[in-house]
C-alpha cells in the first residue's frame, strides 16, 4: 500500500459518503457544527450507469470536501428513479450512504467483493475515463462500498480538494466542481 496525495493509503477506505435531502442545507450544517469546508459542488451529476444489472440514468448532485485526510461526500438525488440511493433512503432515510474505496485493480477488487457475497449493484464510468461500482455489503457491513478506480485524472481532483481545505479561513464555502 502507498500513500495517496491526499494521504489516504491507495486500496483502503478513502470517502465515507452519505445521502442527504437538500444538499445546501447539509453543506452549511457540515461546516457549521464540524467546521468542514471548502464544498466542491456539482448541482448535476448525469451519467448513464448500469443499476442491478439493468441500464439507467443516475442524477444526482454530489458535493465534496475533506475532513483531515478523510474525503466526505454529500449526495442528493435529482429525480425519485430507481437507484442505490433511493433504496437506502427508502429503506432507513437519509444518513450514511457507503464508504470509498481506492482501487487501483478495479476488476480484480469488482470480483473480490462478489466472491464475499456483495452484488454489483451499480456501475458506471465518470467524466475522468475511471469506472466506480458499488458493491451492496449490506448483509454485511451497515452500507455499501464503492470501489473507485484510481488514475492519473482522478487522483489530482480529489487533491485539489483535499489541498484547499489545509488552513481554509471559511471564504467561498461552495465552490465549482471542476
Amino acid at each position: 500500500m502507498s500513500l495517496l496525495n491526499f494521504g489516504q493509503p491507495d486500496q483502503s477506505i478513502i470517502q465515507t459518503a452519505y445521502v442527504v435531502k437538500d444538499i445546501r442545507g447539509a453543506i452549511a450544517q457540515w461546516i457549521e457544527h464540524l467546521r468542514v469546508g471548502p464544498w466542491f459542488l456539482l448541482e448535476r451529476f448525469c451519467v448513464e450507469a448500469s443499476y442491478r444489472s439493468k441500464p439507467a440514468n443516475t442524477d444526482v448532485a454530489i458535493a465534496m470536501s475533506f475532513a483531515g485526510h478523510m474525503m466526505i461526500e454529500l449526495i442528493q438525488p435529482n429525480d425519485n428513479a430507481p437507484s442505490v440511493y433511493r433504496e437506502v433512503i427508502d429503506q432507513r432515510g437519509y444518513g450514511f450512504h457507503h464508504w470509498g474505496v481506492g482501487s487501483k485493480d478495479f476488476d480484480r477488487d469488482v470480483e473480490t467483493y462478489r466472491k464475499r457475497g456483495a452484488e454489483l449493484a451499480l456501475l458506471l464510468r465518470v467524466p475522468t475515463g475511471g469506472r466506480v461500482a458499488y458493491m451492496d455489503t449490506t448483509a454485511q457491513l451497515p452500507g455499501m462500498v464503492e470501489l473507485i478506480e484510481l488514475g492519473a485524472d482522478l487522483e489530482p481532483i480529489f487533491t485539489g480538494f483535499y489541498r484547499a481545505t489545509l488552513g481554509w479561513d471559511g471564504k467561498d464555502p461552495v465552490r465549482p466542481f471542476a
